[in-house]
């Protein structure tokens, strides 16, 4: 809206008479948005089948229908504003034109609103004194009538005599006695407007009228056909006797029933077709604790569907399904989603619900759960689909804490039971029955989710379980198989790591600390080969402060974090930690382990130490031998140093032998012989 629109002096409502063909009717008066216009059947507020245009526009716009509305329907366009201030002019502020005219706008039309209201009121006239305007109490006036005593003040007026109907009076000791309109009052039926429900007459409009004069309607035996969505609001209630209470769908064009506010209530009706059988979403006010209790839902594209719609203001929580059968969806059985910008649905339950194709197509899930948060509970569920689904429970990546508690899984065709996909996280799942022949569990969520009795091979799956006192009688360990050359990252999702080097030499890298809390690893060389396996640390000291060492076959190293850094908890120098080289020329000693045996038969040979300040020399000991029988020396030096104790030490003779350590400086001889 570029320009402020101009507000004339009209009445901000018109009525018309539908012929059945005509589908464009106008509005004479200004509207803001598209929203500020109200569309009425015979008094039935209609939310859906029609498009508003016009909007901004200061000579108004028009209505336009999908379809044409029924011959002989009075159709009403109303402008109805909410009756809020939502500017404010800043203290000192620029003062805008544009604003203050459309602040004026606004507050014509919303007086012209309000004198549209009582326009239609009983009143005095201006020319009278006004007398009292309070009605007589509410026991006083119950079942009389309204008259006028003899200053016109308004007074209860008995209706003895002039009923025709007989009064009733109920059976039992303390049964007071009503008149039969009292009596028929407590129950209002969508037949009292205009309901056949033979299968054949089209009943939408009856069912809006009802639920725009009541808050509570019933719905008698019989098939109700609609064209449009039945919508109830805060603490409204529909109710049927069962499955002969049939609300059936002309198409799948349109949701059957909506729920779009607080605390409504659905029991006892069988709903046939529709896009959608039961949508809840927040539209005028949150849409928390409705109950839909013993609802039989048939051959709609999605069963149930819980929206987190686009305001999260007006969130989707708290709501309660018993004993709900969704049978032969096309798409989803009970659809847990989010829109728009709204929250996720969350904290809903429920509890002894089914979702059965009965031998029908189904392309997506018996119950998913795409977006949700927060305990959505679902507890002796059952989900038996055909083998065309793509999950019989499936958790979707935007749930989290998601509840499964005695669910009963069922399918054929490889369809997985509970489908965790990625995203989602600490999903629970407590005793499941899997009866397809997919996977118990498929797992993508990398591991986040807690199972108990449940799964295949393993039945449970514990995270983050602190145990006072436990008494195991056998335990397994989470084992990771590595064989590779180069670098290889740890994550913790296993705890042990039997690793072979054969490839090549191998740096394994832990976990930094401090994403590690409280984790124990295990690494273990499993290969024969000389191939060293470094251990480091990812953005950290490594074990112990440094990097640890494994060259010989069964070598290990076990160590935990406290979140700072990592502590070697044990570790070994494995039997037949000792390596045999025959060779000549420059040998260097890799400190990968204890005890060389170095053969000189072939010639001359220089077994040179890694320098004294190296990482993987300072505090370690080392003991070179000469096993061969020649006159060939191995001369012991030090790569860029002076050599053990400031020399070259030469091993002339078979059987000499020489130990020697670094103090991270020099290294010294310990023994020679």
């Amino acid at each position: 809206m570029t320009d402020h629109i101009k507000v004339p002096e009209i009445v901000p409502l018109v009525r018309y008479a539908a012929n059945g063909t005509q589908t464009i009717f106008q509005y004479p008066f200004p509207v803001f948005a598209s929203e500020d216009i109200k569309v009425y059947f015979d008094g039935a507020p209609q939310y859906s089948g029609f498009d508003v245009t016009g909007s901004g526009d200061t000579n108004g716009g028009s209505v336009v229908f999908d379809l044409a509305p029924d011959g002989g329907i009075i159709i009403t366009i109303e402008r109805r504003v909410p009756l809020e201030r939502m500017t404010d002019f800043l203290e000192g502020g620029d003062f805008s034109a544009q604003s203050i005219n459309n602040e004026l706008d606004y507050l014509t039309a919303s007086i012209q609103q309000i004198n549209r209201d009582t326009a239609p009121m009983l009143r005095f006239s201006d020319h009278e004194t006004t007398a009292t305007t309070v009605l007589p109490d509410r026991l006083i006036r119950a079942n009389k009538a309204l008259g006028f005593d003899g200053n016109g003040d308004p007074v209860a007026v008995s209706l003895e005599g002039s009923m025709a109907a007989p009064n009733f009076t109920a059976l039992g000791t303390g049964a007071v006695t009503r008149t039969s309109t009292s009596k028929f009052s407590d129950c209002v039926s969508v037949k009292d407007f205009g309901a056949l429900g033979n299968g054949l007459s089209n009943d939408t409009l009856a069912f809006q009228k009802a639920l725009a004069a009541h808050d509570s309607v019933f719905v008698p035996s019989g098939t109700y056909l609609i064209s449009g969505t039945i919508t109830l609001s805060e603490r409204q209630s529909l109710f049927g006797v069962g499955e002969t209470s049939v609300v059936e769908c002309i198409d799948h064009s349109f949701n059957a029933i909506e729920v779009v506010a607080d605390f409504a209530q659905i029991s006892n009706l069988r709903i046939i077709k529709g896009n959608v059988g039961i949508k809840l979403y927040g539209r005028d006010r949150p849409c928390v604790q409705t109950a839909v209790t013993d609802v039989t839902l048939f051959q709609q594209n999605i069963g149930v569907q819980l929206d987190g719609y686009t305001d999260p203001n007006f969130p989707c929580y708290w709501n309660n399904f018993d004993r709900v059968l969704v049978e032969q969806p096309a798409l989803h059985g009970i659809h847990l989603t989010k829109t728009g910008a709204g929250d996720t649905p969350n904290a809903n339950k429920f509890h002894a619900c089914r979702v059965y194709s009965h031998g029908a197509d189904i392309s997506g899930h018996g119950v998913y759960v795409e977006h949700g948060s927060y305990n959505n509970a679902f507890i002796d569920c059952e989900a038996n689909v055909k083998g065309t689904a793509q999950g019989c429970f499936t958790l979707g990546a935007g749930s989290y804490k998601t509840l499964l508690i005695n669910p009963y899984a069922e399918s054929f065709n490889s369809v997985p039971n509970v489908k965790l996909e990625a995203g989602s996280d600490e999903s629970a799942i407590y005793n499941l029955l899997s009866a397809s022949d997919g996977a118990a569990i498929w797992d993508l969520s990398g591991g986040k989710y807690t199972a108990f009795n449940a799964g295949f091979p393993n039945k449970n799956r514990l995270q983050r379980i602190t145990a006072v006192d436990i008494n195991a009688t056998l335990q397994r360990f989470d084992t990771e198989y590595i064989d590779t050359s180069g670098t290889f990252q740890l994550d913790i999702s296993h705890s042990v790591h039997l690793v072979s080097s054969f490839g090549g030499a191998l740096n394994i890298k832990l976990p930094n600390a401090a994403n590690a809390v409280g984790v124990m690893i295990v690494v273990k060389k499993i290969d024969s080969s000389s191939n060293v396996i470094t251990i480091t640390e990812d953005s950290g000291a490594g074990p112990d402060g440094r990097s640890y060492y494994l060259g010989a076959e069964g070598d290990f190293m076990q160590a935990m974090s406290n979140g700072a850094e990592w502590f070697v908890i044990s570790s070994n120098r494995a039997p037949g930690n000792t390596r045999y080289y025959d060779g000549s020329g420059i040998y260097d000693i890799d400190m990968a382990v204890d005890v060389y045996l170095l053969s000189s038969f072939g010639g001359a040979m220089t077994a040179r130490l890694p320098p004294a300040n190296a990482a993987i020399a300072v505090g370690r000991t080392v003991t070179i031998k000469k096993t061969d029988v020649s006159s060939n020396v191995i001369t012991v030096t030090e790569y860029g140093g002076s050599g053990p104790d400031g020399f070259s030490q030469p091993l002339n003779a078979q059987y000499k032998t020489i130990t020697v350590v670094s103090d991270g400086a020099r290294w010294y001889i310990v023994s020679k012989f």
